[in-house]
């Protein structure tokens, strides 16, 4: 009769799993998860996970590969599927893949060549490099660190709540690698580092990249475990077809599908509980189709409900889960950092922006490890979070320098001031010592100019360093303007074109707060000259307004957290400086030693979805009773990298009026009507002359305008046209900008 029995059971079993394999059943069942790579389609892990669940199975063993492996360790670690689901819905994908940075995660350098240069390139031996990968990866790692910090003191995979390990390929051997000890979110990591999209992973002196190179579904390694039965989740695409073939992409995932999908045709039958989920209307990059594709991986789970049952019937115990809960904030007790040689530790710890002994959120770890990432001085960031005692935790980093120590960089820009211009910039680290940046600007076109910068970046302590920069314009203004400047003064000409040049020399010392804010002081040498064509009746040559070198102290100090230079939704900008003329050459004869100082507040808020609101207030005024009126402030015109005092206004010309002293209040409404399509309208009001702060001054502004326009935040920077006019003028004008302002 027990034999009749046992054999019925056996019949019933076979049935229902519908497989090859038998298994004989014990008194504690214990369950093997295999589950795939497959990019985006791995969300349907999270589905079929659910319906395990539901059904009371408990795993005890967990492989997987890629975005399996990233599941996998998730739930190995403590995680529902319920939570997981809600993770990944959070998350910005394609943020986080293209490795992009928040502005606030920037130096003021880092942000103003991430707002200048279109193209940068490696520039080693005089030879153009190009990158080795797309992504560095380090905004996973970050998203994992996070995550799994509740285990970072678990060395030994097989000590998780669920014993795990992950598939890696060394790229040196063609191996597969089984990653079942060390640094989880970096073994995760190492798993899913797909050829030419991620770069790859060292550990243990291996060079890693994706498992699903050689080994997707990693069932016999499973087994080994000591699982009785396998469930699989497959959700690797099959061999595409040749008029599938249309992208690089697709041809890369190709090749790396031969040998896999060969693979599963045995892998396939091996295992007691094969899932495979209908999702071939879905690409390993659907990554915003992540809640259909783990609705499509319960529903093929949901086939095998009844065998999970039974399966869970089959286990006489049930795991007790422990909540993977991860703390809002960490304090950092000791801080090593491996791997540098030509950053200091204090560059890299300003860098980070918290020192031992700080206490601080996730947000603030991600944001300092970005900003060193944003330098692009490393190639590899990694760090490790390590428990020590009163729940503070050790921070360990290692980082990998970048070898790139020239690059040149390109950008293209048309305005209507200084009309068509290309950069080509080299930028040298490490030329004289650590820590060190050489910067050398050439910009063509219209007009011909330059920028070079030698900074030495101390971090936290004093950092000091050189400019030097030259830059010219011409542009027609009112003769009322030119009139001030000039004795005699012109009769009977309304407009006439100025030429001006500015060339520039500075030595400078500086200090951060947390990176956001900088101040500094400085001496400066200026040559200012601006000149216009013959316009002296008998007279065969031009008219020099002025061709002074100027000699001055001054200070500065900056605040920018705005997330957009351009089209800033969130954060504050404060801008001040004070500049003291000491000493001139003096070609107008008007010189007495005097002080210009000038303030900028900006203050950017959304006010609905995509719509926001950006105000700024600008005013500056001159100390002294000098007559010299070549450095005064004269506004009007669009613009972003103006010289000296010139200040732009919507509704009047570069120049159109202006004076030693003014107020102005800027508006701007911005509505990003589609991905990074903006249209805005901006309204300015202003007060200028002469000392305008000793009379009363908080008056009905004497000068308006407004403008309407439409922007393009593309990759070689925005791209605008604008239409601004003023009540006070009888027309309008179109202003244009194509690409960053340099």
């Amino acid at each position: 009769m027990k034999k009749i029995v046992w054999l019925g059971f056996l019949l019933i079993s076979t049935l229902s799993f519908a497989q090859n394999n038998q298994y004989k059943p014990k008194k504690d069942l214990k369950v093997g998860l295999v589950l795939s790579g497959g990019g985006a389609k791995g969300f349907a892990h999270i589905g079929a996970l659910k319906v395990l669940e539901k059904a009371g199975v408990r795993v005890d063993y967990i492989g997987g590969t890629s975005m399996g492996a990233i599941v996998g360790a998730l739930y190995a670690s403590g995680y529902t599927p319920k939570e997981m689901d809600s993770i990944f819905n959070s998350v910005d994908f394609e943020d986080l893949i293209q490795d992009k940075l928040p502005r606030s995660a920037k130096t003021f350098y880092e942000k103003e060549d991430a707002e200048r240069y279109a193209i940068t390139l490696p520039f080693n031996g005089f030879k153009v490099g190009f990158p080795s990968s797309i992504s560095k990866g380090q905004n996973i790692y970050n998203l994992l660190a996070r995550l799994l910090s509740p285990v970072s003191n678990i060395d030994d995979f097989n000590k998780l709540p669920i014993p795990f390990f992950c598939m890696a390929t060394d790229i040196e051997t063609g191996n597969a690698v089984k990653l079942d000890h060390g640094y989880l979110p970096e073994a995760i990591q190492a798993s899913g580092a797909f050829p030419s999209l991620f770069q790859p992973v060292i550990i243990e002196g291996k060079v890693l990249i994706d498992g699903g190179v050689v080994n997707n579904y990693p069932l016999e390694e499973v087994r080994k475990m000591g699982a009785d039965i396998i469930i699989g989740i497959d959700v690797q695409d099959d061999l595409a077809k040749r008029d599938d073939l249309t992208s690089a992409i697709q041809v890369l995932l190709q090749i790396n599908n031969y040998r896999t999908v060969h693979d599963m045709y045995k892998k396939k039958e091996k295992t007691d509980v094969y899932i495979h989920p209908n999702i071939d209307d879905f690409t390993v990059v659907s990554f915003d189709k992540g809640a259909e594709i783990i609705d499509h991986g319960e529903q093929a789970a949901m086939d095998k409900y009844d065998v999970f049952k039974e399966i869970a019937l089959q286990q006489t115990s049930k795991r007790e889960r422990k909540p993977c809960v991860v703390n809002d904030s960490v304090e950092i007790k000791g801080i090593s950092i491996n791997g540098n040689d030509r950053y200091s530790r204090a560059y890299i710890l300003g860098k980070l922006r918290f020192r031992n002994g700080d206490k601080i959120g996730f947000e603030d770890l991600n944001t300092g490890i970005g900003n060193l990432i944003a330098t692009n001085n490393f190639d590899i960031v990694r760090y490790k979070l390590r428990p020590f005692e009163d729940n503070r935790q050790q921070l360990s980093l290692y980082v990998k320098e970048n070898n790139d120590r020239t690059l040149l960089r390109l950008g293209v820009h048309y305005d209507d001031l200084y009309k068509t211009s290309g950069l080509i910039n080299v930028t040298r680290k490490n030329l004289l010592q650590d820590d060190d940046k050489t910067s050398f600007d050439f910009i063509i076109g219209d007009n011909v100019r330059y920028n070079f910068e030698y900074y030495v970046d101390k971090g936290f302590y004093i950092s000091y360093g050189l400019r030097s920069k030259y830059n010219t314009f011409d542009v027609g203004i009112d003769t009322d303007l030119i009139n001030s400047f000039l004795n005699p003064s012109i009769e009977g000409l309304n407009k006439i074109n100025i030429d001006v040049s500015n060339w520039v020399n500075q030595i400078y010392f500086q200090t951060v707060l947390k990176e956001e804010f900088s101040v500094g002081i400085g001496a400066e040498h200026s040559l200012y000259k601006i000149t216009t064509d013959n316009i002296v009746e008998g007279e065969n040559q031009e008219t020099v307004i002025d061709d002074s070198n100027y000699f001055s102290a001054f200070g500065y100090a900056k605040l920018d957290t705005y997330d957009n230079k351009y089209f800033p939704s969130s954060g504050l900008l404060f801008e001040g400086d004070v500049h003291t003329y000491l000493f001139s050459s003096d070609h107008t004869g008007t010189f007495d030693e005097f002080t210009m100082a000038k303030a900028k507040i900006g203050f950017a808020t959304p006010i609905y979805e995509n719509l926001s609101l950006n105000l700024n207030f600008e005013g500056g005024f001159k100390i002294g009773r000098t007559q010299l009126n070549t450095l005064d402030f004269r506004l009007g015109g669009y613009g972003n990298k103006f010289i000296n005092n010139l200040i732009p206004f919507y509704g009047y010309d570069f120049g159109g009026f202006g004076g030693n002293s003014f107020l102005k209040a800027l508006g701007t409404i911005d509505y990003k009507f589609w991905r990074r399509n903006h249209i805005n309208f901006s309204a300015n009001f202003a007060n200028a002359g002469n000392y305008i702060f000793e009379d009363e001054w908080l008056t009905t502004p004497d000068f308006s305008g407004y403008a309407i326009g439409y922007g393009l935040d593309s990759f070689l920077g925005p791209m605008e046209v604008k239409y601004s006019w003023s009540p006070e003028n009888s027309s309008g004008a179109w202003f244009f900008a194509i690409g960053y302002w340099f």
